[in-house]
């Protein structure tokens, strides 16, 4: 029995790898022994270079969501945050900040691409901190983090930033970039199953919550801690770590810039495809925006309803995902992260082509694009 069947080409979770699935499968060891602790200091180490940070890392039990809500709850309260809202994303971290301090939007159409100066002004009124995602994967969007960056640096605002979806499969230097607290989630980028959170933590932000009242399960000082000796301070979700080790042995195997290497080109096959089917890209982008490495967001054309579509790819065996929110019926959503090769973007590929064809879209031509990139590329 193939554990990865339908073949999934959503934004996430991802087909795993069996070396990842094998790893579960161990039986349960002490959480609070030499074991755990080796395995946990090994992930941290390696989440360090694929952060590509010298900050501390951290890792949770709990959804990228959970990791969204301890970066902002342990450095806010009731003081002013901005964030950039373009997409699902970056309108739930604002939802987050609402519980915890003052959000000062700076909101655009979702798949729009954000205005630097707009920021700039939101920062002017005074802000302790700044939210924004780094790849919206609602409209499969990349905004321009390193520019925000030296902006919250500028105002003396901290930079926290969702890279869930884009650490791992994007050049994304924390460090270089200035982000004081950084979200990444084992179900993208690093192909493991969902429910761990990692977070790097810069000094800026340590100094920060000296000043705050942190949340109990995400203090983020407590599980600082407990780290420190290679423990959580509560119980983790001991299969997901065997996991994360092990997915973080096959990224340290490919390399992590061949990694963003493939994951690149695995994006350009699909966007090349999607150009020779005549099907139209849905993020609007300026010069510091760009297209998801990650997952690529396509208009719906004309004479095939979402289900249609759906229903058609997944009888092929094949799962994709639809638009989120206002965007239901009006996008579809290619995930293109993790362990994704050649075979699974050229099925896909055949697969949305004839369900298109089938019900009187004209879409022909994707496969051969998608191949001529991936050969020319060497994937």
């Amino acid at each position: 029995m193939d554990l990865n069947k339908p073949l999934l080409m959503i934004p996430g979770p991802v087909p795993l790898h069996p070396r990842v699935l094998k790893a579960m499968s161990r039986p349960m060891i002490n959480h609070r022994g030499p074991e755990f602790a080796r395995i946990f200091d090994e992930c941290v180490s390696i989440l360090k270079n694929v952060f590509q940070t010298n900050n501390d890392v951290l890792v949770l039990s709990g959804s990228g969501t959970a990791g969204m809500e301890a970066s902002v709850s342990n450095v806010t309260r009731g003081d002013n945050v901005v964030t950039i809202v373009n997409g699902k994303f970056g309108e739930r971290f604002k939802e987050i900040v609402a519980l915890y301090g003052n959000p000062i939007p700076v909101e655009y159409e979702w798949g729009s691409h954000i205005e630097l100066d707009d920021v700039e002004d939101a920062l002017e009124k005074g802000a302790s901190a700044v939210t924004m995602v780094h790849n919206e994967t609602s409209v499969g969007i990349v905004n321009p983090a390193e520019e925000v960056g030296e902006l919250a640096r500028k105002y003396d605002a901290l930079f926290i930033m969702d890279g869930i979806s884009s650490i791992g499969g994007n050049e994304v230097p924390v460090d270089k970039w200035g982000v004081d607290l950084a979200i990444l989630g084992s179900q993208k980028c690093l192909a493991v199953p969902p429910g761990l959170a990692a977070i790097s933590v810069s000094e800026r932000a340590w100094e920060r919550m000296e000043n705050v009242k942190p949340p109990y399960y995400f203090d983020l000082k407590v599980h600082q801690k407990s780290a420190s000796k290679g423990q959580t301070p509560y119980t983790p979700a001991i299969p997901l770590f065997f996991a994360l080790h092990e997915a973080l042995r096959l990224v340290c195997e490919e390399g992590l810039s061949t990694r963003v290497k493939r994951h690149e080109r695995c994006a350009d096959a699909v966007r090349m495809a999607m150009n020779a089917m005549g099907l139209e890209l849905f993020p609007r982008l300026n010069k510091l925006s760009r297209y998801s490495n990650t997952v690529t967001a396509v208009k719906m054309p004309e004479g095939i309803a979402y289900k249609q579509l759906r229903d058609g790819i997944n009888n092929r065996g094949v799962l994709i995902a639809g638009g989120q929110a206002h965007l239901k019926g009006k996008i579809f959503r290619i995930g293109h992260m993790g362990n994704v090769s050649a075979k699974e973007i050229l099925t896909t590929i055949e697969a949305l082509g004839s369900t298109l064809v089938e019900h009187g879209v004209k879409a022909e031509g994707g496969v051969a694009a998608a191949e001529q990139v991936l050969k020319t590329k060497g994937i």
